[in-house]
């Protein structure tokens, strides 16, 4: 007998009695605890995996145990996800979008195999491949930019605020919930600071600096000194009840970015993200290195940053036309 075979970790997985469902609440505590993933994080492994967890008991799989699941209930499952349609859209799932399911499940089956249950491998899951224009990089040039920044009126204290929180969102590009949850107290600023920089924690419960730059402090600045009062959050909201949290949430913030996209007559699709997208592809269409532009986004793998690679190509594609000294030779 193979000596590989005879000492191979299927021999130390052991058959559980609990059903695939019965797992399901363990794994969601073994995201928290072990993995330390943020709650919204939690809630959307929660959500997916519902779907999956329909799927089972539509056909009546529900006392399905780890060990029984097959190659071909995947299968079926993949087909399920092709033929669903989005009731919001009333559109087949996006090829992203049953890659999310599937990358949930694949979770779900390391986690069995971190716990010694023998079931079928993750590496069994294969991700659909998806074209690469279902990841188009949606950016404002710096001229756009300009006339959003400008487009609230300043002398109101509602406009001073949102002057700042464009300003920041385009410095800092900061996701809108990590904008959202900044407290005054991180914000140090001095009549002679001229940019600041601060550490949040980000995305994944990972830690990273942020940079404001000058214009972004001035109008942080303005702002701050307008505030009376001891609410700790750094934007909030001047309306509502007194004794109710007046901290913004991502939706008002998101509602007055928008509020500003009409004014200004910029792009329909422009959001908060879009400002992170323009932060982005600007530093990459100065020269800054992918690596760098990683660390200043926060993405855990360099393959989420290279999205923003063909944004700038098409530039570079322009400038080689135009200046390539190839043109001057004969054919």
């Amino acid at each position: 007998m193979d000596k590989k075979a005879k000492h191979s970790p299927i021999k130390n997985m052991k058959k559980s009695t609990k059903t695939i469902l019965e797992h399901i609440p363990n794994f969601l505590e073994y995201l928290d605890i072990e993995k330390g993933l943020s709650n919204k994080t939690q809630e959307t492994y929660s959500r997916l995996l519902d779907k999956f967890s329909n799927w089972l008991n539509k056909n009546n799989l529900q006392d399905l145990k780890p060990y029984q699941l097959t190659s071909k209930h995947i299968w079926k499952y993949r087909v399920f996800l092709s033929r669903h349609i989005n009731k919001n859209t009333n559109e087949p799932l996006k090829k992203s979008t049953r890659n999310h399911y599937l990358i949930v499940l694949r979770n779900l089956l390391n986690f069995f195999a971190d716990r010694d249950i023998l079931s079928l491998p993750a590496e069994k899951i294969k991700l659909t491949k998806s074209k690469r224009d279902e990841r188009v990089v949606k950016f404002l040039p710096l001229n756009q930019i300009k006339k959003l920044l400008d487009a609230p009126k300043t002398s109101a204290l509602t406009g001073l605020r949102d002057r700042a929180i464009l300003e920041t969102l385009f410095s800092t590009a900061l996701r809108v919930a990590e904008l959202a949850s900044l407290d005054r107290e991180q914000i140090k600023i001095t009549p002679k600071t001229k940019d600041l920089e601060i550490v949040i924690i980000g995305k994944g419960n990972r830690p990273r600096p942020v940079f404001f730059s000058e214009r972004a402090v001035k109008w942080l600045r303005k702002y701050l000194d307008t505030r009376q009062d001891k609410e700790n959050a750094l934007f909030i909201n001047y309306k509502g009840p007194k004794n109710a949290p007046r901290r913004l949430s991502t939706r008002s913030v998101e509602n007055i970015v928008k509020k500003y996209v009409l004014l200004a007559g910029v792009p329909i699709f422009t959001s908060p993200h879009t400002l992170r997208h323009s932060m982005a592809t600007d530093l990459l269409s100065q020269g800054v290195d992918l690596r760098t532009i990683q660390e200043f986004l926060g993405h855990k793998s360099i393959t989420s940053t290279q999205i923003y690679v063909h944004v700038t190509s098409k530039k570079l594609r322009e400038i080689h036309r135009k200046f390539h000294s190839g043109k001057r030779l004969k054919m």
